[in-house]
């Protein structure tokens, strides 16, 4: 991690964070925008960046909450290896699929073997967020599949906790989460969560590039 000069009004070295998420049918979409924009209110550079759809066409025709996110995020680019690269921090984004992560992210977290096996994804700061249609739904296990990806590539875990008396209603320390589908609007409680996480990742990224920088 370089140590560049920190945007103004933020003390110490600026931080790049990629927020690289999957969604079908927009929740977690709406959620990794809400996770990039408190990320860059704090002082990041931020990248927002979605995995590449793995679905057929059909599929995504025939539910029209699908084909109305795909269309609406069109313009988002699709995550890159090089992404992970230029991050000093990623957020990773994921409904559940049967309480784990979906095959679209997944796919993409795969393509990063010559990467890792090379060390240049490890010594990051990661963390994710989640969502469920359903209460109870795998949103946690969702989040602790993922985060043995980030053991493996050796990073630095910075999940929210119950750093923030916040935390304590939306009750999930691992990472943002809600409960709904495109119906069910993101709550306050969800939105609350999503800025702490992206504050907590940047403050701890932030910490991390500075001790690095004064031991060089």
């Amino acid at each position: 991690m370089s140590p560049p000069d920190a945007p103004e009004g933020h003390d110490g070295p600026a931080v790049n964070v990629a927020v690289i998420y999957y969604s079908s049918t927009g929740t977690v979409a709406q959620l990794a925008q809400l996770i990039a924009d408190a990320a860059e209110h704090a002082g990041a550079d931020v990248r927002l960046r979605r995995a590449t759809e793995l679905a057929p066409q059909a599929a995504i025709d025939s539910n029209p909450a699908w084909a109305a996110n795909a269309a609406a995020t069109a313009d988002i680019l699709e995550a890159v290896p090089e992404d992970m690269l230029w991050a000093d921090a990623v957020i990773f984004g994921s409904p559940t699929r049967f309480g784990n992560v979906t095959s679209q992210l997944k796919q993409y977290i795969d393509t990063l073997g010559g990467l890792w096996q090379q060390g240049r994804l490890a010594d990051k700061v990661y963390s994710g967020f989640t969502a469920t249609a359903t209460r109870h739904g795998g949103q946690e296990s969702t989040l602790l599949a993922l985060y043995q990806t980030v053991h493996h590539f050796g990073g630095i875990l910075i999940a929210p906790g119950y750093t923030d008396p916040a935390k304590f209603t939306d009750g999930n320390p691992y990472g943002t989460s809600h409960v709904g589908g495109p119906d069910t609007p993101l709550d306050d409680d969800a939105r609350a969560a999503a800025a702490i996480q992206a504050r907590r990742v940047v403050k701890f990224t932030r910490a991390l590039k500075s001790g690095l920088s004064a031991t060089d």
